[in-house]
Parts: structure tokens; sequence; C-alpha cells
């Protein structure tokens, strides 16, 4: 079937899954033995951790880890379908990508703050932020994201502003439009969208 332009292919929404699959394979098979070999000697660095944090690390048990992880996958699989059902305009696909990617990072900290291995990190750099990278990457290419860049920015609709001389507009304050990137449009179509932008060198009322 022939994809829309404004949408994303499968490798993007369906990707998700697999990443996730790939990174939580890691910590499915790291955290028994990371718990029983690392904690003793974290307890040892860290004494300023309450006890109460180490024996919850402690009855971390492998198995109600493993079902814990069956669950989550659930609700990752069930993301990533209404990704490809939507071709990457679901909010609960895009909310999936960026929670992943933050999750990553919160594994690059945990990683930083005990200065060793911590499951999940190997698998991070590799797979959850290059993929979450690639993955916004495309969707800001078909248009599924708003723009980060000021020239970008000229397409995102707009809040129509009192004409002045020669027919343009005031720049306003908004944060949302264009103008509080300093991107100057000199005219816009019926949908209050930029027709013509001009470098942002470009003559101001």
């Amino acid at each position: 079937m022939r994809r829309e332009r404004n949408e994303v292919a499968g490798a993007v929404t369906w990707g998700l899954l697999a990443a996730w699959a790939v990174h939580d394979a890691e910590e499915v098979t790291m955290v028994p033995r990371w718990v029983r070999t690392q904690v003793p000697e974290l307890r040892k660095r860290f004494p300023g951790v309450p006890e109460p944090v180490w024996r919850g690390l402690e009855a971390v048990d492998g198995r109600e880890f493993g079902t814990a992880v069956a669950a989550m996958a659930v609700v990752v699989a069930a993301a990533a379908a209404d990704g490809r059902r939507t071709g990457g305009r679901s909010a609960v696909y895009r909310s999936a990508l960026n929670g992943f990617g933050a999750h990553g990072l919160v594994h690059l900290a945990q990683a930083a703050a005990v200065r060793g291995y911590t499951p999940g990190s190997a698998t991070t750099p590799l797979v959850v932020l290059l993929f979450t990278l690639w993955s916004r990457g495309r969707l800001r290419r078909a248009g599924l994201l708003r723009p980060t860049r000021p020239r970008a920015a000229c397409s995102a609709p707009t809040r129509r502003r009192p004409p002045l001389h020669g027919g343009r507009s005031v720049p306003a304050l908004a944060p949302t439009t264009s103008y509080a990137v300093g991107c100057w449009c000199e005219t816009r179509d019926d949908d209050d969208r930029c027709v013509r932008c001009p470098p942002r060198t470009a003559r101001t009322p």
C-alpha cells in the first residue's frame, strides 16, 4: 500500500516495539544477577542511602520482574500498533516514543551515579537513544512533529494579526507563533500559513 506523504514507515512505529524488546531483554537477563552481585558493594560505597532502598532492591524477584516486563510489552505493542494505524500521528505512540527516550536518559544517569554498569545501560546509547532520535527525525520530516528551527516554524499555523503598512502583520509575542522564534512572513494564505518566508535578516516594520 502506498504511504501518504505525511506518514511514516512501519519501521518507525513497529520499530518502537522492536527496540524496546531488545532493551528490556538486557534488563530481564541482567537484573537478578546485578542485584545479587552489585547491591552489597553499592551498600558499602553509599552508606548514606537509606537501608529500605537496599532491601527493596534485594527483594527484586526475577519472575516478578519478568511479569512486569510482559505487562509493559502489551502497553508498548498497543502504542506501536496505534502509531502504525495512524501513520505516526497517534499521540499515544509519540508519547510512548518520548517516554522510551527519557527512560534511556534515566539509565545513563543511573550508570553515572554508580560509576559503572547498571541493567539497561548497555543498550541505551546503541538502541534506545539512537532509535528515538532517528524516529523523531522521521516524524519531523513527515511534518508530524513541531519544528524546532526558526525557518521550519514558518509552516506552523499562527493567529491572525492586524495589518500595518503594505499588508504586513504585527509580530506578536505568542510563544506558539513563528514570530516568537524570529521568522518574518510576508504573506499568508486562507489557512493563515506562511506562503513566503524571507531570511531572518529581512526588513521588519
